[in-house]
């Protein structure tokens, strides 16, 4: 059964500096795909701790190569 996260905690834990790698964004226990960035008026971003986050990118890849060839 999964823990419900509390939405402070997920907050804390994005702008925690140290789970940052320079402009990405890696903590395994977020999890949440898409986080926002360190500022947060400067939008999202994607957790690349989450296995998730590689399938998104990757079907996103695909779509966008997809598109470019049959059209």
């Amino acid at each position: 059964m999964k823990k419900k996260t509390d939405p402070q905690m997920l907050d804390q834990m994005s702008r925690d500096p140290s789970n940052w790698k320079g402009v990405f964004y890696f903590n395994r226990r977020d999890p949440r795909l898409i986080v926002p960035k360190l500022d947060p008026m400067r939008g999202w971003t994607v957790n690349f701790a989450s296995p998730y986050a590689y399938l998104a990118i990757s079907m996103l890849v695909l779509v966008i190569l997809l598109v470019e060839y049959f059209f």
